[in-house]
């Protein structure tokens, strides 16, 4: 290749996404083993008579929508192609090669890569003990470099989760030039009421005269749209601002739009299914425990499991049971809560593996 390229990029490792295998089961990304909901397909299939046409690059429907739910005016709502594209925006609005981006480690496998291609630098923070973010140690590494900490909340892939009073105190230790990302992707599997609605509490900080924090979600997990990327983020009028000014035009695509509206009139519907995952998730973590698996609690839909050195062998053991799971060697095994047959499967590997 003669073509002249960032060097460093050399030494960047891709995203790995969860497997897909034929005839197994798929417990590795965290999707929503239901699907979208009916009444969402029908929209879909609706609209695809029309996309021949460009999207509405400002999503103007979906924004009025969401910020009506929200209870925040428009200009302080943004969306992205996931929220993964809004976190790689929000670096890039805030960070050059002289900035640097904190956040915990192990997290949200993107940070690390969406930092690196933007060229800043990043902190890792070590978890604590109990597979949680340390707020403390987060707040002690960030330098006069700093210009964005990730607080991923539930985090992925632990599934532990951040109460409000410990949100707050973070936000008041942390420089006012410093923007605070509250990543909320799977809010809607929280059951815990210590932990805050991000964006209830944006607001109070917001009102505090604290504008330096941004929250995000997405509608690819539990409203069952991640084949379509739809996310957005709700932040000062400053930060929703600059994150449209390195949007890419049109990237929330029609089909996209038109399903987030749809899902967001069926969330009657959607709840009852995430309240089912959480009933799921309480007796898959009840029965990993029983068989002698050290397992965090989650707020999330998955459940972690710390096998340090043994997470290869039991990643292994779950494929030859027909059970993918997320591996991340040398720490441990995401699962993702599926169907309660799906379940099943997943806890005789598991059951199997302990012996």
């Amino acid at each position: 290749m003669t073509v002249r390229t960032r060097a460093d990029l050399v030494s960047l490792p891709s995203y790995v996404p969860g497997k897909s295998i034929p005839g197994a089961i798929k417990l590795a990304s965290n999707e929503v083993s239901a699907g979208p909901l009916p009444s969402v397909v029908r929209a879909i299939a609706d609209a695809a008579t029309a996309v021949n046409r460009y999207p509405d690059t400002a999503a103007t429907d979906l924004v009025a929508r969401l910020g009506d739910k929200l209870g925040v005016p428009v200009e302080q709502v943004a969306v992205g192609c996931g929220s993964v594209t809004l976190c790689q925006q929000l670096v890039q609005a805030t960070c050059t090669e002289a900035d640097e981006v904190v956040f915990a480690w192990r997290s949200f496998e993107a940070y690390p890569l969406i930092t690196a291609v933007v060229g800043a630098r990043q902190t890792r923070v070590p978890l604590t003990p109990g597979h949680g973010l340390d707020l403390d140690a987060m707040a002690d590494a960030i330098t006069p470099a700093t210009r964005l900490v990730f607080v991923c909340n539930p985090n992925n892939p632990t599934g532990t989760a951040l109460t409000e009073a410990e949100i707050e105190r973070f936000v008041e230790r942390v420089p006012s030039d410093v923007l605070v990302v509250i990543d909320e992707a799977y809010k809607e599997f929280v059951e815990d009421a210590d932990v805050p609605d991000g964006v209830e509490l944006a607001k109070r900080m917001w009102a505090a005269g604290r504008d330096n924090v941004a929250v995000l979600r997405t509608f690819s997990k539990a409203y069952g749209l991640a084949g379509l990327r739809v996310g957005y983020a709700v932040a000062s009028p400053e930060v929703a601002d600059t994150l449209r000014k390195v949007y890419v035009p049109f990237s929330v695509n029609a089909l996209a739009q038109v399903a987030a509206l749809a899902s967001l009139d069926a969330e009657d519907e959607l709840m009852a299914r995430c309240r089912a995952v959480v009933a799921e998730r309480t007796r898959v973590r009840d029965e990993l425990v029983a068989a002698g698996y050290e397992v965090p609690v989650s707020q999330a839909n998955f459940v972690w499991l710390p096998l340090g050195e043994r997470t290869a062998a039991f990643n292994e053991h779950c494929l030859g049971h027909k059970v993918v799971v997320r591996a991340f060697p040398g720490d441990g095994a995401r699962v993702t809560v599926g169907e309660p047959e799906e379940n099943d499967a997943f806890l005789a590997a598991a059951r199997s593996f302990a012996g």
